[in-house]
C-alpha cells in the first residue's frame, strides 16, 4: 500500500492579519501559521480511534492536545450532541477566554471574554472564510485559535440540531 501525500496547506489572505496557513493532515493533526499571528497546532492522539463526523477525529480532550506559540492551551470541547450549544468549543489563551459556538451549518462565531470577534466558516477542510466584527478589534491570538478551532471542529459532518432544522425548513411550503 502507498502513502498518499499531506494535501497542500490552504493560505488565505486575512482582512486583519495578512496571509495565514491551515494545514489538515488528515483527522491527526490542524497546523495555523501566519507572519503576524502565533502558530497553533491541534493534535488528536494518534491512538486514539477518529469519528469521521469530527475533522479531528474526537471531541474527547484526553486525546486532543492544543498548543499556540509552543505553550500547551487548554481545550474543553462540548460533547456535541443534539443541542448547538453542545458543539461549542471553548479554550483560555492568555487570560482570556474563547468560545467557538456554531450558529449555522457552515458557520461559527468566534467569542472572546463575552465579545463576539467575528464569524468562522469551514466544512471540515483546509478552507476557512472569516468575516471579523468592526466592533471588536482582534488580535492576532484571536485569529490562530479561531482558524485551529475552526478548522478542527468547524461543520464538518452537520450536527443532529442542523440536520433536523434543515428537514424541517424543507418541509414548510
Amino acid at each position: 500500500m502507498t502513502d498518499l501525500p499531506a494535501p497542500a496547506p490552504f493560505t488565505t489572505e486575512d482582512t486583519l492579519f495578512g496571509e495565514i496557513t491551515v494545514r489538515v493532515d488528515g483527522q491527526d493533526r490542524v497546523t495555523v501559521s501566519g507572519e503576524r499571528i502565533p502558530t497553533a497546532v491541534l493534535e488528536r492522539d494518534p491512538g486514539s480511534e477518529p469519528d469521521p463526523q469530527i475533522a479531528i477525529g474526537t471531541r474527547d480532550t484526553a486525546h486532543l492536545t492544543l498548543t499556540v506559540d509552543g505553550s500547551p492551551v487548554p481545550l474543553r470541547p462540548g460533547r456535541g450532541k443534539l443541542r448547538r450549544k453542545s458543539y461549542r468549543v471553548e479554550t483560555t489563551y492568555d487570560g482570556a477566554v474563547y468560545v467557538l459556538v456554531p450558529d449555522s451549518i457552515p458557520s461559527s462565531r468566534l467569542i472572546r471574554d463575552g465579545k463576539r470577534l467575528g464569524d468562522f466558516s469551514c466544512d471540515g477542510d483546509q478552507i476557512v472564510i472569516v468575516e471579523w466584527r468592526d466592533d471588536a478589534p482582534a488580535r492576532p491570538a484571536d485569529a490562530a485559535i479561531g482558524y485551529v478551532l475552526a478548522s478542527a471542529f468547524g461543520t464538518g459532518g452537520q450536527p443532529t440540531w442542523m440536520l433536523l432544522v434543515e428537514g424541517v425548513g424543507a418541509l414548510i411550503p
